[in-house]
């Protein structure tokens, strides 16, 4: 077995793939893959040296040496959810590609027989697939990417060098109980204020009946996460 190396890791999925037919799913890979490769171009990464182990439904992406942290922290997002704004416009809700993305870096083994074998790896696709940046996604029905990035990063690059304004990240608890994994990442919804924001669509309950947001928490005056409560201020 080789030493590890550490790389800054990108994992990427599709809302709602599975529930589509054959040819919405034919249809969300090709602009899934078309949305990605212009977006890391647009912010001066080369997909060319990413080692991409893909699924039907989006990818794991370890990245090359001297990757920016910074860019792929705070610009991928931003930039996806503006394409895919285009992308989307007109279809169908079904249709529509909402992404989730989640970043961390780490330890990997890059001579696995099956795969990167990494406790990094499986890290950054815990989050990607965490309740808690799922129902982010849903809370905020105009947006297209969720963004979950690791603690690590977002106190090494987002709270230092505030490409993007670290008080609309929402802490949470990101946890998968099933397979055993806990863990405090940080949310960032393009466009919205995550963090001081519990937005409602019509067929959500209005805050002083419950909440949109679970296990989260929040630094600022916004209250959420499972057993709080938000009240109107007259009571």
């Amino acid at each position: 077995m080789q030493d590890p190396h550490r790389r800054v890791l990108v994992a990427a999925d599709m809302e709602s793939y599975s529930k589509r037919n054959n040819v919405l799913q034919h249809r969300a890979q090709v602009a899934f893959r078309r949305v990605m490769d212009d977006a890391t171009t647009a912010v001066g990464l080369d997909r060319v040296d990413w080692l991409i182990q893909q699924g039907g439904d989006g990818e794991l992406a370890i990245l090359p040496p001297r990757t920016s942290e910074r860019t792929v922290a705070a610009r991928l997002a931003p930039v996806a959810d503006r394409l895919l704004r285009e992308v989307n416009q007109g279809l169908a809700p079904e249709a529509k590609v909402r992404l989730r993305l989640a970043v961390h870096q780490g330890l990997v083994h890059l001579d696995g027989a099956n795969g990167f074998p990494s406790e990094a790896v499986v890290h950054v696709c815990r989050l990607a697939d965490s309740p808690q940046l799922k129902q982010a996604l849903r809370a905020f029905p105009d947006a297209n990417v969720a963004l979950i990035v690791s603690d690590s990063v977002f106190h090494e690059v987002i709270e230092h060098y505030r490409d993007l304004r670290p008080d609309q990240f929402a802490e949470i608890r990101a946890e998968i109980p099933d397979k055993g994994f806990s863990a405090t990442a940080w949310i960032h919804v393009p466009g919205e204020n995550a963090a001081a924001a519990t937005p409602r669509r019509a067929d959500t309950p209005s805050p002083a009946a419950g909440q949109v947001f679970s296990d989260i928490t929040t630094i600022g005056p916004a209250q959420f996460g499972n057993h709080n409560t938000m009240r109107n201020s007259d009571g």
